[in-house]
This record gives C-alpha cells, sequence and structure tokens, in this order.
C-alpha cells in the first residue's frame, strides 16, 4: 500500500510504502472468511442436510477460506472459484463477497461486470444443483442483492482513491522534475553570466594589448616585454577563471575540493589597475566600506563590464568609476566614459543584459545609455540592508 504525508516546513509530499500493512489486511480478510463460512455451515446445519451434501458444503467452504491468500495475485480466478463455490456450498457465500470486492478493487468494469453478473445469478442457479436447499424468500433475495451492490461500490471506490493517490503521486514526481528543471535552468544562466563577465573582461584586455603591438611594430622592446607580459598574465588568468566556472558545471566534482574565493568590493583595486596597465585612463573613486559578500560581488562585476565595455566602445580610453553608499542607503556603481568610439572587438549587448538580470535578482535596479553631455553611462543601485 501507499501513504501520501505532509511534512513542514513547506508542506512536502512523502510517499511511503507500508508493505506490512497490505499482509495485515490479508490476515484480517482471512479472519473475517472463516467468521463467515463458520457461521454458513451453522445455518446449513440448521436445514438437516445430508451427510454428503454437507461435507461438500464444509470443504468448498474451507477451500475458498484458503484462496483469501491468493486474492492479490491471482484476483480474477479467485472470484471466478469462489463464485461457482458458492453455487453449491452455502457457507463459501460470505467468501465470495470477498472475492467480489477484490476484483472490483484490482480490476477493471469490463473484467468486473460477467463476474458480478454470475455472482447475482447464485441465488436462482442454488436450488437447481442442491434441492436439499430451500428456495430464499423474496426478501433474502433483495438481501443478497444489496450485499452484492454494497460491496461492489466498496470495491470500485477503493479503487478509485488508490488511482486517486497515483495520479497525486506521478504529478507530484512530474512537478519535483520540473522544479529540478528549472533549478538546472537557473544555475545554467548563473555559470553563463560568470563566463561571459570573467571572458569578455579577459579577452578585451588581449585584444587591446595585441592591437597595440600590431599599431606600434617599431615600438620599444621595453613596451613590447611588457605587452606581453599583460597579455600572459591576461590569457592565465582567463584560463585559470574558464577552469573554475567550467568547473561547476562538472557533475563529479569532490565536494572536498574548495572553491575558489569570488571578487568582492577590496578586488577593485586590482581591477583597475589591471585596465590602467592595459593603457586606460581610470580615474577611480571608492568611498565606501565592505558591504556583504553578495553586494560586493554583484559591484564588482558591474565595474568589471563596464570597463571591458569602455575598452570595447569608448573613446580615448577614458573613464571613471564611481563606488558610495552605506548600509541602509544602498550601494552605488556608476561607470562613465565617452562615447563615439569606434567599436574594435565584437559584441552583442548580452552582458548588460545580465548584469540587469544580476541587479534585478538582489532587489536593485540597473540603467545604461548615452548622456546629453556625449558619454556613455552605466549606473547601478543594489540594496544593502543595516
Amino acid at each position: 500500500m501507499v501513504e501520501f504525508r505532509w511534512v513542514t516546513p513547506g508542506r512536502t509530499l512523502l510517499i511511503v510504502t507500508t508493505p506490512g500493512r497490505g499482509r495485515a489486511t490479508d490476515a484480517a480478510l482471512f479472519l473475517l472468511a472463516i467468521a463467515l463460512t463458520t457461521l454458513g455451515v451453522i445455518d446449513n446445519l440448521d436445514h438437516h442436510p445430508a451427510p454428503v451434501p454437507f461435507a461438500v458444503d464444509a470443504v468448498l467452504g474451507a477451500l475458498s477460506c484458503l484462496g483469501v491468500w491468493l486474492r492479490r495475485s491471482r484476483p480474477v480466478g479467485f472470484a471466478v472459484v469462489t463464485v461457482a463455490a458458492s453455487v453449491y456450498s452455502m457457507s463459501a457465500a460470505g467468501v465470495a463477497l470477498i472475492a467480489l470486492f477484490t476484483v472490483a478493487a484490482h480490476r477493471p468494469v469490463k473484467v468486473v461486470g460477467p463476474i458480478v453478473a454470475g455472482a447475482v445469478l447464485v441465488p436462482f442457479v442454488t436450488p437447481l444443483v442442491r434441492p436439499d436447499v430451500p428456495v430464499p424468500a423474496w426478501w433474502q433475495f433483495l438481501l443478497g442483492f444489496a450485499c452484492v451492490a454494497a460491496v461492489l461500490a466498496w470495491g470500485l471506490f477503493v479503487k478509485a482513491r488508490r488511482e486517486s493517490l497515483r495520479e497525486r503521486s506521478r504529478r507530484v514526481e512530474s512537478e519535483r522534475e520540473l522544479h529540478l528543471a528549472q533549478v538546472r535552468q537557473s544555475e545554467r544562466d548563473q555559470i553563463a553570466r560568470e563566463m561571459h563577465d570573467v571572458l569578455a573582461h579577459r579577452l578585451s584586455l588581449l585584444s587591446l594589448h595585441a592591437g597595440a603591438l600590431e599599431l606600434r611594430p617599431d615600438a620599444a622592446p621595453e613596451e613590447v616585454a611588457r605587452a606581453a607580459g599583460v597579455i600572459r598574465d591576461s590569457a592565465h588568468r582567463a584560463l585559470e577563471e574558464l577552469r573554475e566556472v567550467i568547473g561547476m558545471l562538472r557533475t563529479d566534482r569532490s565536494p572536498e575540493v574548495p572553491e575558489l574565493p569570488q571578487p568582492s568590493l577590496a578586488d577593485l583595486s586590482d581591477l583597475v589597475d589591471q585596465s590602467r596597465r592595459a593603457g586606460m585612463r581610470v580615474l577611480f573613486d571608492c568611498q565606501v566600506g565592505e558591504p556583504p559578500a553578495a553586494i560586493g560581488r554583484g559591484a564588482y562585476r558591474i565595474v568589471q563590464e563596464g570597463l571591458t565595455n569602455a575598452r570595447k566602445h569608448g573613446r580615448d580610453g577614458e573613464v571613471s568609476v564611481a563606488v558610495g553608499g552605506a548600509a541602509g542607503e544602498g550601494l552605488t556603481v556608476e561607470v562613465r566614459n565617452p562615447a563615439g568610439g569606434v567599436a574594435g572587438i565584437p559584441g552583442g549587448g548580452r552582458g548588460l543584459i545580465g548584469l540587469a538580470e544580476r541587479a534585478g535578482l538582489a532587489g536593485g535596479r540597473l540603467e545604461y545609455g548615452p548622456t546629453a553631455a556625449g558619454e556613455f553611462r552605466l549606473r547601478a543601485w543594489l540594496p544593502w540592508p543595516r
């Protein structure tokens, strides 16, 4: 049998199988069959039957009781045999009702119908094979029909309830699979945003320095060596960060392997220094303490994307970065750069869309676009609780 239990919190539905209860039900029905058979034997004695019919009647009743243990594995055969036995054996009539209940609870209606029809005909056929048994009165016919109808209705109710529980189980399993799929998709989206934020920044640095070496083939050896060093360092960091992001996708990742630390607001100075070493003129103003880790990481990614876009689409390599705020007021991040430059690195605007999603998930907001002063402004506000 199957039980459904709601467990708090969150009203989680647990599906618990209880095979022991099925065995207990079989034992209870076996005892009930013995009791009904005993009553049938006593009632048969009241009619003073001949010894042979009485003995056959009692044996068929006893065998019908033993058939109760086969009701789960062979419900149709059990019902057919006991109904047929009840034509001759008055003591098997009670077990026949148990068989009707079993087949109604476990088999479709097209199988149950003929068996029920046979059970209804039993009172009319019995006087033909047992002349020693008196013909029942009309009220006894009605009582027998009522018993068959009640047992049939009970079995169909149990069957409908079981099918309802199974359907609920399938629905719960389907909802669980859907929830897992949504969680996996959310994780993939988060990994995609992280991959874009990391690689776009590193690759834009590589493209900027490679372009500088291409435009100045006669540069001094010291400048070429410095640019090559930055390219090597950026490529190395890009590979490390790419390995970290791809490692998040592995299902066989050991829980004992610690994850690399995520960037925070304290890492902004190093991020700005990387852009300055790449030749950008960055005005950096950060007048804020250390916010919660999630807020600091979001601010870092916003500044990173702003610097990446400034390298891609800005003019003259100028950019200003301002970070301010306090607990209870929120954290404000603003990146400005002159607009109108020629784009040397392809981009589809997915980074800004990802930043807007990141800010929205954190409960903040993001604005970006050209200003009247001819600049491109990226501005974000992130909540900072007290």
